[in-house]
């Protein structure tokens, strides 16, 4: 494996992270917006938790929450890159990418106490967010697949969903 291969990989994974990241909080809105629920700060609190960065009121808060939320959600593109360098292609990347991000968000938030555990959160939450993720990482692996066969001489393509 070349490095400049890895790279490319992971520039890709980065480029399909933010499409995921765009995906996801439009399902979020359309979510929040049906059922009147106001915007999450949860990606705020985490980062205030590990870094100890507080915004200094509500709509600083909301921004921050925000731009932890897009530099989150395209950082995990990285992993779905990496999934490629791996020898993991198409559908099975993608169920992999969105299994981690599932995980990590149900474990990871809990975890910093900035969310309450998965067993409290009832089923239908966790329909929502498990909804939310795969939108997330569906987005994300068909721009990947897109991003990579773009990037292909024409004699190597082969069909998008095996990339």
């Amino acid at each position: 494996m070349k490095a400049g291969n890895v790279a490319a990989a992971l520039g890709r994974g980065l480029v399909a992270g933010l499409a995921g990241t765009v995906a996801i909080t439009i399902s979020q809105a359309i979510e929040m917006k049906l059922r009147h629920r106001p915007p999450s700060t949860t990606p705020a609190d985490a980062v205030d938790k590990v870094l100890g960065v507080e915004p200094v009121d509500e709509k600083k808060k909301l921004q921050f929450a925000n731009l932890v939320h897009f530099a989150y959600g395209t950082a995990w593109g990285g992993v779905r890159g990496l999934l490629d360098v791996l020898g993991l292609k198409g559908p099975a990347a993608m169920g992999v990418h969105y299994a981690a991000v599932e995980t990590a968000a149900m474990t990871m938030l809990p975890a910093l106490k900035v969310a309450p555990p998965v067993n409290k959160w009832g089923t239908k939450e966790i329909a929502i967010e498990s909804w939310h993720h795969l939108v997330y990482a569906v987005a994300a692996g068909l721009t990947y697949a897109c991003l990579k066969a773009n990037s292909e001489p024409e004699r190597r393509r082969s069909n998008w969903l095996d990339m």
